[in-house]
C-alpha cells in the first residue's frame, strides 16, 4: 500500500491542463485559477496555461512573464489565438494548444496526478499519454463534455470520425483515476457510457461568499450607466454557441412597451455581433451591452441586476451547467432559468424558490415571468434571499475547494482500481432541497 500522501516529505505535485487561467476573464480560468490557489497549501501546483482570450485590466502589464502568481507555478504557451466565430478557426486554436502541450510535457517532471480540463477536450488524450509514460494519476475535470457540445448546437455533424473521436475520449474518462463533473446530469451522461460510477465525482462550481455579497446600496454599474430606475434583467457571461440568448431577445420584444424593464447582456463572445444585429434588426432599446466587468467589480455588477437569466437548452442539460449560477446566488438575486422540468438547473431553482423556472421553448412563458416579478418585490426578495443561503451553505468556495482537495488525497491515497467498461445504473442525486 502506498503511503499517505500527508506523510509524505515534499508536498504532491499535481499538474493542471487547461488554456484559460489567470489573468483571463472567461469564467473557466477564473475558477481554474481560484482552485489552484486554494490547493497551493497542500500541493505542489502547476498549471500548463495558454493565452487568454481577454486580460483582466487590473491585472499587472508583465503577467506574460510572470512563472509564479500566488502560489501557483504557470508555464504559458504560444498558440494560434484566431477569432472564435468561426468552428474551422476554434479547431485551429484547439491543435495548436494541445501541440504545445504535448511538446511540453515530453520533457515534463513526473507529476503525481495530472488534472485535464476541457478547454479545449483534446487535453484528454495529452493527459493520458502522461499517465502512461510516466504512471501518474490521471483525473478528468469536466466543465463540459465533447463532442456531445458541439453537436446538441448543431455546429458539428455526427459522423463516423465524431463518433469515434468520442468513443476515444469516453476510453480515456474509462481509464481515469477520477472524473469529475459539475452536476448529477453530467454524472448519468458518463455512467451511462460506462465510466465506473465509483470513479465519477459530483463537485459543483462555486462563487466567493466573501466578495461577492448582496449589496445594500445603489449599484455603481446602474449609475454608471443611467439604469437606476429601471428593472434590471441581466445577462452576465459569453455571449456564446451554448446560451441560446436568442430567444431571450425575442421575449425582451414582446415587453418592449413595458418602460420599466431593461436588460443588460454582459459580456463577450462568438456570437456578440450576431445578437447586436439582431436587436438593431427588431430596433429594441430596451436592450444594452456591456463588455466583461473586471473581477474585481463582480460582486457590484452581479447585485446591480433584479434578475438574471440563466439559459440552458433542452439538448444541453446533460452536457454542461452554467457557472454563472453561483456567483448569482451570492449576490443575492433571483434568476430565471429555461432549462427543462427534471434537469438538476430546474430543479435547482424551483424547488429552493430562488427564481423562476419556466418551461423551455416557451418565449412567452420567459416574458410572463419577468414581467410577475417586475410586479412582485416581495416575491423577488424572498427568492433573493433563498439564493444567498444557496450559495452560503452549498456554493461556497472554500467547501468546493475543500472536496477537491479531499478528492485528490483520496486518488493519491489508494491503489489503481479495475473498473470493467459497460453501463452502468448507479444513482446518486447531489441537488440541495
Amino acid at each position: 500500500m502506498p503511503r499517505s500522501p500527508v506523510a509524505r516529505i515534499s508536498q504532491p505535485r499535481v499538474l493542471f491542463l487547461n488554456r484559460s487561467y489567470w489573468p483571463d476573464m472567461e469564467a473557466t480560468g477564473q475558477l481554474l485559477t481560484e482552485l489552484c490557489e486554494g490547493l497551493a497549501h497542500d500541493f505542489l501546483i502547476e498549471v500548463l496555461a495558454g493565452q487568454p482570450n481577454s486580460v483582466n485590466p487590473l491585472a499587472p502589464t508583465d503577467w506574460q512573464r510572470l512563472a509564479q502568481h500566488r502560489g501557483v507555478l504557470i508555464r504559458r504557451l504560444k498558440h494560434t489565438r484566431f477569432p472564435k466565430r468561426r468552428i474551422w478557426a476554434r479547431l485551429v486554436n484547439y491543435f495548436t494548444f494541445s501541440l504545445s502541450v504535448c511538446r511540453t510535457l515530453q520533457r515534463w517532471p513526473t507529476p503525481d496526478v495530472v488534472v485535464f480540463e476541457t478547454d479545449p477536450f483534446l487535453l484528454a488524450f495529452e493527459a493520458q499519454r502522461l499517465q502512461q509514460r510516466t504512471g501518474c494519476r490521471l483525473v478528468g475535470y469536466l466543465q463540459d463534455i465533447h463532442p456531445d457540445v458541439g453537436i446538441a448546437i448543431g455546429k458539428i455533424r455526427n459522423s463516423f470520425a465524431v463518433r469515434r473521436l468520442r468513443n476515444s475520449l469516453f476510453d480515456v474518462y474509462r481509464s481515469c483515476d477520477r472524473v469529475v463533473v459539475l452536476s448529477e446530469d453530467m454524472r448519468q451522461l458518463l455512467a451511462a457510457d460506462g465510466v465506473c460510477p465509483d470513479r465519477i465525482s459530483v463537485i459543483p462550481n462555486w462563487a466567493d461568499t466573501e466578495k461577492i455579497v448582496p449589496s445594500t446600496t445603489t449599484s455603481r454599474f446602474r449609475v454608471e450607466h443611467g439604469l437606476v430606475d429601471k428593472f434590471l434583467v441581466m445577462y452576465s457571461g459569453n455571449l456564446g454557441l451554448t446560451q441560446r440568448l436568442s430567444d431571450f431577445v425575442a421575449a425582451a420584444e414582446l415587453l418592449v412597451d413595458d418602460a420599466r424593464i431593461h436588460f443588460a447582456f454582459v459580456g463577450r463572445g462568438s456570437l456578440e455581433s450576431e445578437l447586436r444585429s439582431e436587436v438593431s434588426k427588431r430596433r429594441l432599446p430596451n436592450i444594452s451591452f456591456f463588455d466583461y466587468q473586471p473581477r474585481e467589480q463582480l460582486a457590484d455588477s452581479l447585485s446591480a441586476a433584479d434578475l438574471h437569466l440563466v439559459p440552458l437548452a433542452a439538448e444541453l442539460v446533460r452536457y454542461l451547467m452554467p457557472s454563472k449560477l453561483y456567483g448569482i446566488f451570492a449576490a443575492g438575486r433571483a434568476c430565471l432559468t429555461n432549462a427543462p422540468a427534471g434537469s438538476e438547473l430546474h430543479r435547482l431553482i424551483a424547488d429552493n424558490q430562488a427564481g423562476f423556472a419556466v418551461p423551455s421553448g416557451s418565449i412567452q412563458e420567459i416574458a410572463n415571468a419577468i414581467r410577475r416579478a417586475a410586479s412582485s418585490p416581495e416575491l423577488l426578495q424572498t427568492m433573493n434571499l433563498n439564493a444567498r443561503q444557496l450559495a452560503e451553505t452549498h456554493f461556497s468556495r472554500p467547501l468546493c475547494i475543500d472536496q477537491f482537495r479531499s478528492l485528490l488525497l483520496d486518488v493519491l491515497s489508494q491503489p489503481r482500481q479495475c473498473c470493467p467498461a459497460g453501463p452502468h445504473t448507479h444513482s446518486r442525486s447531489t441537488t440541495p432541497t
